[in-house]
C-alpha cells in the first residue's frame, strides 16, 4: 500500500462520563470509516474528558480540596480497567472494518489512574501507552507509566505508534519511538495549540512519518452535562463554578507530512478532518534524514529502554 486514508475526529467529550463517551466515540469512528478513513484518531483522554479544573479553576491543586476530590473518587468509579468489556464496541469495529482507532482513556489499574492512549486494531488487543510522566498539576490524578507500554502497531501499510502531550518534549522517548520505525504516529493533545504544533511538526520532521496531532473540544458547559449524568457532587459543581471562560480546549488539530508540512489543519470546533496519505514520501525523506540511522552516531551516543512493567510489588511463591 502507498495510499493511506485518516480522519481525526475532534470532539467535545462527555466528562466524566465513560459510557457515554464510549458511545459517542463509537458513532464518530464509524462515521470516520464510512467516509473512507483507515485509521482514526481522537485526542487526550477524550474517553473521560481532559480533567480541565487542574488548570482552569482557582485552588484546584491545594491539599485536600473538597472538589479536586469529589472529581476523582467519580472518576476511580468509573475509569476503564484493562479488558474492559464497555471497550468490545471499539474493538468490533475495528475487527469489522479492518480500520485502526487511536483513542485516549482514563485508565484504572489497582488503586491507581493512568492517562492512556489506547491503539485499537483488527484482530489483536489494544495497544497500551500509558503517559509516562503526567504534566504538572496532571499528577495530582495520573501514575507514571513505565516502558512496557512503548510498541507500535505492525499493519499491513506500516506502523503506528502513540504518544501522548508533553511526551512529545522528551528527547529519549522521541528516539525511542524512532527507533520501532513509525510510519504513522498519534500526537494526542488536550487542544493543539501553537507550541504543540511544533512540537508535532517536528516529530513528523525528525521521525520522518506522518503525525496526526489530534486534539479535543471543551467548554465549560461539558463539566457540569457530564457531571448531571453520573449522579451530580456538589464539592464537584462548587469546583466547576470556579472556572473562568467557556471554550476551554480549542481543537486546532492537523494532518502532518514527514516534511513538517501541513496536509490538512482543524478549526475550534467539532469536525472530523481527512486526509489521505502518500506513504512514499517517507523514503523520499529519509534520504535526506534518518534519525535512527545514517543520521545517527552510535559510536558516540546510546539509549538504553527498559521495557519491564513496574508493579512495585512483585508476588513470588518460591
Amino acid at each position: 500500500m502507498t495510499k493511506l486514508s485518516v480522519a481525526i475526529c475532534q470532539a467535545a467529550p462527555v466528562p466524566l462520563d465513560f459510557d457515554g463517551g464510549i458511545e459517542k466515540a463509537v458513532r464518530l469512528a464509524r462515521e470516520a470509516i464510512e467516509g473512507g478513513a483507515r485509521f482514526v484518531a481522537f485526542g487526550e483522554t477524550f474517553l473521560g474528558g481532559y480533567p480541565l479544573w487542574l488548570d482552569e479553576a482557582p485552588g484546584a491543586a491545594l491539599w485536600d480540596h473538597p472538589g479536586t476530590k469529589a472529581c476523582h473518587r467519580i472518576m476511580l468509579e468509573d475509569a476503564v480497567v484493562p479488558g474492559d468489556e464497555r471497550l468490545l464496541p471499539l474493538q468490533e469495529l475495528c475487527d469489522e472494518s479492518g480500520a485502526c482507532i487511536s483513542i485516549g482513556a482514563h485508565e484504572r489499574v489497582r488503586q491507581s489512574l493512568y492517562n492512556n492512549q489506547l491503539l485499537f486494531r483488527p484482530g489483536e488487543a489494544p495497544l497500551d501507552h500509558r503517559k509516562l510522566v503526567p504534566t504538572h498539576g496532571e499528577r495530582l490524578i495520573w501514575m507514571r507509566g513505565d516502558g512496557s507500554t512503548l510498541g507500535v502497531h505492525q499493519a499491513e501499510w506500516g506502523r503506528a505508534g502513540n504518544l501522548i502531550c508533553w511526551e512529545h518534549w522528551m528527547p529519549l522517548a522521541r528516539a525511542a519511538m524512532h527507533n520501532l520505525g513509525e510510519s504513522l504516529h498519534v500526537a494526542a493533545w488536550p487542544t493543539v495549540r501553537e507550541e504543540y504544533a511544533l512540537a508535532s511538526r517536528h516529530y513528523a520532521m525528525e521521525g520522518r512519518c506522518f503525525v496526526l496531532a489530534a486534539g479535543l473540544v471543551q467548554h465549560r458547559d461539558d463539566l457540569f452535562e457530564g457531571l448531571e449524568r453520573v449522579g451530580g457532587d456538589a464539592d464537584a459543581l462548587a469546583l466547576f463554578n470556579a472556572i473562568e471562560g467557556e471554550l476551554l480546549n480549542r481543537g486546532g488539530s492537523m494532518v502532518i507530512a514527514p516534511d513538517a508540512r501541513m496536509l490538512a489543519q482543524a478549526g475550534e470546533g467539532e469536525e472530523t478532518l481527512f486526509a489521505e496519505l502518500d506513504l512514499t514520501e517517507i523514503g523520499q525523506g529519509l534520504a535526506s534524514l534518518d534519525t535512527d540511522g545514517h543520521y545517527s552516531r552510535p559510536d558516540v551516543f546510546g539509549l538504553t529502554i527498559d521495557t519491564r512493567s513496574k508493579d512495585g510489588v512483585n508476588w513470588n511463591a518460591d
